[in-house]
């Protein structure tokens, strides 16, 4: 354990502060499941057969993207943008969810979609529509390598505040194991973009440790894109699970998760609510946050992790969770703004269980971020340990 001399050292501003959590292993196979993945049905490259409304006539062509509506991200943010972080072509998709009315665009119509992979777009008229989901969306694993879920800007994907959206799982059994080492595989590749998640909840869901009401990945690697998450849950306590609007873990060869052009929240009751992380978080990840808006999110457990006497954990990273090992988070461009925790890290929570992790943040602004109990002196909203302090450039931290 750390001793209080050297956290001292680190600049924690409190003398009472939360041990580190002991170092995370990568979460086994789920009980029940065989001990022997096994190889995909298909070949893991083959392009699915292309399929038109979902339903709908299959000759017809493919709609062409909508013409974007969607407001999301820092529109004043510089940050650049790396080819692999960018958005998906998507004007020659393999699906799409919908022959041109709303009533076409069903629960159903998604989840099939997504269970059969490739580039997904949607025709639901010429309105912005929300598809009330009646069941999560589950990628299976054989069908990829790339899954493009893009709403055009004028979808929104509702769990109606009773279950989560969206689910990948690598090492989940019942979705198709393709390798033997389904932690650190290359596939699926997930994107969603253009879309908005809208009240998911994943309260009482623990498989592979809970968290993510919107969406959860493990695995494969994963992005968003100009997309907005509000309202979205999940559980209101313990003390490692996270993520209202977003939980991963194990991307391939810990390369990053991207987020670009992206809301968390935005305004005053539109904020994500869980134990810890209000918007993202993840054991073991990495992340680049780009261009983007996490604001009005809360972390809403008791006790830290881990879990003081008495209490069931949780309360920190107001807005961003990141617990592990060896990662890194660069967040630029990007406004943190109006998030708290109940514990520590009204803005981020960065615990690097071997001080190897490093945070960077750029021309990016922090403020208002309240942490109830604990940060990091001279990095207000932040709690940080890791491999030496957050490096801060062009930035404000308030």
């Amino acid at each position: 354990m750390t001793s209080l001399a050297a956290l001292l050292v680190l600049g924690v501003a409190t003398a009472t502060l939360p041990a580190c959590a002991p170092n995370d292993p990568a979460p086994a196979f789920e009980a029940g499941a065989s001990a022997s993945p096994t190889a995909p049905t298909s070949a893991q490259g083959e392009a699915p057969e292309v399929r038109d409304g979902l339903g709908g006539p299959g000759a017809s062509a493919s709609p062409k993207p909508a013409e974007k509506v969607l407001a999301a991200g820092n529109p004043n943010g510089r940050a650049t943008v790396p080819a692999e972080a960018r958005a998906v072509d998507t004007s020659k998709p393999t699906r799409t969810i919908g022959t041109g009315t709303p009533a076409s665009c069903t629960s159903a119509a998604v989840v099939k979609a997504v269970a059969a992979g490739g580039v997904i777009t949607f025709n639901c008229g010429p309105a912005p529509v929300t598809i009330k989901m009646t069941a999560t969306a589950k990628v299976r694993n054989a069908n990829g390598p790339k899954i493009v879920l893009d709403g055009g800007g004028k979808v929104t994907l509702s769990g109606q505040g009773q279950r989560r959206i969206l689910y990948m799982n690598t090492c989940d059994g019942a979705q198709g194991w393709t390798t033997s080492h389904c932690q650190n595989q290359d596939h699926p590749q997930l994107t969603v973009q253009n879309l908005t998640f809208a009240d998911g909840n994943s309260t009482g869901d623990k498989a592979e440790g809970g968290g993510g009401g919107a969406i959860f990945v493990r695995g494969g690697r994963f992005k968003v894109v100009n997309s907005r998450f509000v309202r979205n849950r999940c559980d209101r306590t313990g003390p490692d699970l996270g993520g209202a609007a977003i939980r991963v873990l194990s991307q391939h060869e810990n390369k990053p998760v991207y987020v670009v052009g992206s809301t968390f929240g935005g305004t005053a009751g539109q904020g994500g609510s869980c134990s810890n992380g209000g918007a993202l978080s993840s054991i073991g990840v990495s992340w680049v946050v780009l261009n983007s808006v996490l604001s009005h999110n809360e972390a809403i457990g008791s006790g830290a992790n881990p879990a003081k006497s008495g209490t069931p954990g949780g309360g920190s990273g107001g807005a961003i969770y990141c617990d592990g090992n060896e990662f890194t988070v660069r967040i630029a461009g990007t406004i943190i703004e109006n998030n708290k925790a109940n514990e520590g890290g009204g803005a981020v929570f960065f615990v690097s269980n071997n001080r190897t992790g490093t945070m960077k943040i750029e021309n990016s602004t922090l403020r208002r971020n309240p942490s109830g109990k604990f940060e990091t002196r001279g990095f207000p909203g932040i709690f940080f340990l890791g491999a030496q302090n957050p490096t801060v450039t062009g930035s404000k931290l308030s």
